[in-house]
């Protein structure tokens, strides 16, 4: 087998959080007095930190981001993604071959806070699989689309990024994992949004599933 590790995203790829997640983005900015739509919300901030937006953020509200407007945003999403979350379609399935076939040698490598990044794989039953292998982008020197959270997950299972494959649904998180070394696996569900086929594969994704059931097979076959 050519890959010796399987980095997975966490949003969008093992779980349904981006809707959700940005729902109550969109509705606080909008509150914040930002006249955006949810469309738009998602075209600018998926893949990304709301802090990394900081500055555009305070442009189009006219206020600065403070840290008691982020727990404000922080404590209405996690409500939401415990009232709503869902794991991805085929990914729990897909996650315990994978786990299986390449004993363990899994992570989890994320551009969102720890709390979330394991409140979410523990409600969709995928906590097993990752524990102890879970890596946050907001613990690294710098974020995706930087490659330090795919760097340290390699470093961590003890394989070299280029014997490890990532699969990522964003241009920002493929920019994280071509860069890091690895070779990246894009998750495009549908041909519309955000991560469009081509979109991943012009930011370096040397392959395209639109199912995540079909990631155990791509993987014997590589």
């Amino acid at each position: 087998m050519k890959f010796e590790a399987v980095l997975f995203d966490c949003d969008g790829v093992l779980v349904d959080s981006e809707p959700i997640t940005n729902g109550v983005l969109c509705q606080m900015l909008n509150e914040a007095g930002w006249a955006l739509t949810p469309a738009q919300c998602m075209e600018w901030f998926i893949g990304k930190t709301v802090r990394s937006e900081a500055e555009r953020i305070e442009a189009h509200t006219g206020r600065p981001l403070t840290d008691a407007w982020m727990a404000a945003f922080y404590a209405r999403r996690n409500a939401r993604l415990a009232a709503e979350l869902q794991a991805i379609d085929g990914a729990v399935e897909a996650v315990r071959t994978v786990h299986e076939r390449l004993q363990g040698r899994i992570a989890c490598a994320s551009g969102a806070d720890r709390f979330k990044v394991e409140m979410q794989l523990a409600q969709v039953g995928l906590a097993p699989y990752f524990a102890g292998r879970i890596f946050s982008g907001h613990e690294m020197p710098a974020t995706k689309p930087a490659p330090d959270v795919y760097l340290a997950a390699a470093a961590a299972l003890g394989v070299a990024p280029a014997r490890c494959l990532v699969i990522e649904d964003t241009v920002t998180g493929v920019q994280a994992g071509v860069a890091a070394g690895a070779t990246v696996v894009g998750y495009s569900p549908s041909p519309v949004g955000h991560g469009t086929p081509e979109a991943l594969r012009g930011a370096g994704a040397q392959h395209i599933i639109a199912d995540m059931a079909a990631l155990p097979g791509l993987l014997s076959g590589w």
